[in-house]
């Protein structure tokens, strides 16, 4: 099985999204509604975890939301108030019904059920760690380490049990937990991975991204800090900030293409966010063509900010179907190639003869864009320029993004003449880094103190990575049965 995606295929992804709802009558039916929101984030796999006040029920399964939580009896089966979920992409390892979040398990204090989006990177060393001291892990997700922290902690309470259990961790984590005290919703210190907080009349939403709040009819109250946990119990709500406060980084690649469009990130409307990196990138790298054209649909948004600050028009030259499952039987090379045109297709009468400049998020391994060039050639482009509204991505993340190791960057092999012959493109062109945080409403990037992550384009981490100083390159971390899963 091979996808009919490959545009798609050939983008950083988030692996993860979570939802949470405390205090709603059938709450696992509005979670199915908020993951249907949050599917973007996770295509792979969907679960949903309720309790009843004496009982935890979950159902967990692989594919998409629609067709496993669409389906009366399985959410009649979700009893309860409080329910949490979650959809997730697996990085490369193995892809198994038991990683599939929330994870649950029996506590002394009764039931723990998680739902994690990001990355712990120091996971392998507190596994080994766990296991030397008689830990039985079931799964190979990084999220479990969590769960067995929180069990083998000294300390008298839960929530002081949750509380030094974060502290051993480090890298990137929003999470929702379930127990039978109550619902807890927390990012890490940094706040590298969102999560924000809604409420329907008495009830309290949690979600990765304000358009999950949105679906439910939730109104947007707040994020949740970097470094807070909100704990919400019954009717009541309170806050605790444990960790030493230092300065948020939360990721910039959400503004680029994580997040969709219609949410809205640290106050700020990724659409329009979109359409201010795409007018500065036509202010930074002009050039003269005829068309402006997206790359469908995540180039959209900037595309339009281009075409407005450039003067040049924006045109829909590919044109995409959505009524094309993800996954196509392909026997065969040529029957793979002609595949590609099931889900883009040139605009052709627009584009012949035409001098275009394609607009795209960004560029990974490089094999969408040489795509996208050689459809718009043989749509009869004059010429086709391209330009990506954001700078070269180089290194990979390891904060809850499904990245291609290092050397499978097409930038961090290719200076940009380089992979402007690969993609056999006229011209290319990238948002500097300092255009990008202007377009986020910064003077410049900060050489001390940025405040996004921004380390797939500089290599600049702004936590520790004790996995990949000890265990090397990522593979090597797979192959010691390691998934980033989150």
């Amino acid at each position: 099985m091979l996808t009919t995606n490959p545009f798609d295929d050939d983008k950083l992804r988030e692996e993860c999204g979570i939802f949470g709802v405390s205090g709603m009558d059938g709450a696992a039916a509005a979670v199915a509604l908020g993951l249907h929101a949050l599917q973007h984030r996770g295509q792979e796999a969907a679960g949903i975890t309720s309790f009843d006040g004496h009982q935890f029920h979950t159902h967990r399964a692989m594919g998409h939301v629609a067709g496993n939580f669409d389906r009366d009896e399985v959410i009649r089966a979700l009893h309860g108030n409080v329910a949490c979920g979650h959809v997730r992409y697996s990085t490369t390892g193995e892809t198994a019904l038991r990683n599939v979040q929330p994870l649950y398990a029996e506590l002394a204090s009764g039931g723990f059920a998680i739902a994690h989006n990001g990355n712990i990177s120091n996971a392998m060393r507190l596994r080994r760690d766990l296991i030397r001291r008689g830990a039985i892990f079931q799964s190979t997700s990084d999220t479990e380490v969590i769960i067995h922290l929180v069990a083998t902690s000294q300390f008298r309470t839960l929530i002081d049990r949750f509380i030094d259990a974060l502290k051993q961790v480090e890298g990137a984590y929003s999470l929702i937990v379930m127990t039978p005290e109550g619902m807890i919703a927390c990012r890490d210190p940094l706040g590298i991975r969102p999560l924000v907080m809604g409420k329907l009349d008495d009830t309290i939403v949690f979600a990765s991204e304000t358009v999950a709040l949105d679906v439910v009819g939730a109104d947007y109250v707040r994020d949740v800090e970097p470094g807070e946990l909100v704990i919400v119990k019954g009717g009541e709500i309170s806050s605790h900030k444990p960790f030493a406060p230092v300065g948020p980084r939360p990721c910039i690649f959400e503004y680029v293409y994580f997040s969709r469009p219609d949410s809205i990130s640290n106050d700020r409307s990724v659409y329009s966010v979109r359409k201010a990196i795409g007018a500065q990138l036509a202010i930074e790298m002009p050039v003269e063509a005829d068309l402006v054209v997206p790359v469908p649909d995540s180039g959209v948004p900037a595309a339009i900010g281009y075409a407005q600050q450039s003067g040049i028009p924006f045109e829909l030259g590919i044109i995409r179907s959505h009524y094309v499952g993800r996954t196509f039987i392909q026997p065969g090379d040529k029957v793979r190639h002609l595949g590609v045109k099931l889900k883009h297709n040139a605009n052709r009468e627009l584009i012949k003869g035409k001098r275009v400049v394609l607009i795209d998020d960004s560029i990974v391994r490089g094999t969408t864009s040489l795509k996208i060039v050689q459809m718009m050639r043989e749509a009869g482009a004059a010429e086709v320029h391209m330009r990506i509204a954001s700078p070269p991505t180089r290194h990979s993340c390891f904060y809850g993004v499904d990245t291609p190791e290092r050397a499978k960057l097409l930038a961090a092999k290719l200076d940009v003449g380089g992979m402007t012959d690969f993609i056999h493109a006229d011209s290319l062109a990238f948002i500097s880094i300092d255009g990008l945080y202007k377009a986020l409403g910064e003077a410049h990037r900060a050489d001390i103190h940025p405040k996004y992550c921004d380390a797939c384009f500089t290599g600049e981490y702004p936590t520790t990575l004790t996995d990949q100083d000890e265990n090397g390159p990522p593979d090597d971390q797979f192959a010691l049965l390691h998934e980033r899963v989150g």
